[in-house]
């Protein structure tokens, strides 16, 4: 967490009056130690073919054990994606029916999207190098009155500054995940656990109990693929520019396999407004029922 606020507070250098100001409200609010992180614990929830392979845990914002069979990850060439079951435990702590779907949904598109980069994506059922699947085990609400709160006060700040203050550190929501992916005989060849608790600095607030999750979602999407495209995983922020097929479909375009199609289009342009002024990401994604 300090590595983040360190980042955020020193980009650039601070010369105008505005500047100073918008420097001197993120300074008190990390002053003050009122920057706060969701925790989300990372535990074994049964939903894995096996735990033995993975590693210790590892991360500071997202913590995960991982395990990669760099040979056959690289070798092969398509993957089918199974629709992310959700657990008992983690369905009973959101209260709006089909929430905890906008979530999955949300998760199996990024995921989709991601693999597509490097591996041809099938539909369940059709013959595929490898099969991956996901379960959500649990899920912190975000809460609805801190991040109405919050985001009337950023937009609020930033009329009148060149940076919004930070969320309330109140309210947090968060993400704990398990996926594999195995080969057409069940031997797991790659396999994570992994949770992440929303930020006051780098999450921004959404008037929705899966506000926080939603947008984890895609943050755990992006992670794992990348480890199934890379055959290991990587630490560190990544330098490179995403890829055309990527842009195209967080825009809202068709995604490079028709079977990505079963989970929807990202919400393009819609959604990031949407996101910007703190909208329930229900407005502007419509979660497919698989």
């Amino acid at each position: 967490m300090d590595k983040i606020l360190t980042e955020t507070v020193s980009v650039g250098s601070v010369k105008s009056p505005l500047h100073s100001s918008a420097f001197t409200v993120v300074s008190l609010f990390v002053g003050l130690g009122v920057v706060g992180c969701s925790s989300v614990p990372l535990k074994e929830s049964g939903s894995l073919s096996s735990y033995n392979r993975l590693g210790p845990a590892e991360g500071n914002l997202s913590k995960s054990r991982t395990f990669a069979d760099t040979p056959e990850l690289l070798s092969a060439k398509s993957v089918a994606i199974l629709p992310t079951k959700i657990s008992p435990t983690a369905a009973a702590k959101i209260k709006k029916p089909g929430e905890d779907k906008l979530v999955s949904n949300a998760l199996d598109r990024a995921l989709c999207v991601g693999l597509s980069d490097k591996y041809r994506v099938v539909g369940p059922g059709e013959p595929a190098d490898l099969t991956v699947r996901a379960m959500i085990t649990d899920i912190v609400p975000t809460g609805k009155v801190a991040a109405g709160i919050s985001k009337v006060t950023s937009l609020g700040t930033s009329a009148v500054l060149p940076v919004g203050v930070p969320r309330l550190p109140i309210g947090l929501g968060g993400l704990a995940v398990e996926a594999e992916a195995v080969d057409a005989t069940g031997v797991q060849h790659a396999a994570i656990v992994w949770s992440r608790g929303a930020n006051s600095i780098t999450n921004g607030a959404r008037v929705s109990e899966v506000g926080d999750a939603y947008g984890l979602a895609g943050t755990f999407a992006n992670d794992f693929s990348k480890m199934l495209v890379k055959g290991k995983k990587t630490s560190g922020v990544s330098l490179n520019l995403p890829s055309g097929q990527k842009l195209k479909s967080q825009f809202g375009g068709a995604p490079k396999y028709a079977a990505c199609d079963a989970f929807g289009r990202a919400p393009g342009v819609g959604g990031f407004v949407a996101g910007a002024v703190g909208a329930p990401p229900s407005w502007t994604d419509s979660a497919q029922t698989n």
